[in-house]
């Protein structure tokens, strides 16, 4: 991983979370208890804070960026897909991002939401909580069973012990 102070702000990253080698992070960003950040992940806490809670999963190739007027904050045991783009907003605890969504400035996914693999969730945007939206621009396409919730953890407790893997030194070594 490379890690970068900025203007005096530098990423802090709890010891259990796991970020891969080749993530970079930089500036006020704070990572919570075992979550993990993935391969060519790019984080970048320049315009303002970026709060990621715990056991949320950010996978391979996937950028956050802050915006000046926004925070951009991150629940508890959030998927994030690979690809995607996020873009100061707030995810709120037990969603689920599909691969490839982009999420702009000022937009709410609320509580155990799902966003499709693919879907555009424009600026300012609110989802409501228990949804699944699609589409560009997204839109609701259902309100969830509180049973998705139980899908939604199980992600993220694979991504957990996942991380706990790549993380093992003795398992996960560079190749020369």
């Amino acid at each position: 991983m490379t890690l970068y102070e900025l203007d005096g702000k530098k990423p802090e990253i709890d010891p259990s979370a796991y970020v891969a080698p080749t993530a970079v992070i930089v500036g006020d960003v704070v990572i919570g208890k075992n979550s993990s950040v993935w391969f060519q992940c790019v984080i970048r806490g320049d315009d303002n804070a970026i709060k990621i809670g715990s056991e949320t999963n950010i996978q391979d190739m996937t950028f956050f960026h802050s915006a000046p007027q926004q925070v951009l904050s991150i629940g508890d045991r959030v998927t994030i897909g690979h690809g995607c783009i996020i873009h100061g907003c707030t995810i709120e605890d037990d969603s689920l991002i599909g691969m490839g969504a982009v999420i702009m400035t000022g937009a709410k996914i609320g509580t155990c939401s799902i966003v499709a693999a693919g879907a555009v969730v424009t600026e300012n945007t609110e989802v409501p909580p228990f949804s699944m939206v699609g589409g560009v621009p997204a839109q609701v396409i259902h309100r969830n069973e509180e049973s998705v919730q139980d899908f939604i953890c199980m992600a993220s407790e694979n991504y957990v012990d996942r991380s706990k893997t790549f993380g093992d030194k003795n398992r996960f070594k560079t190749i020369d």
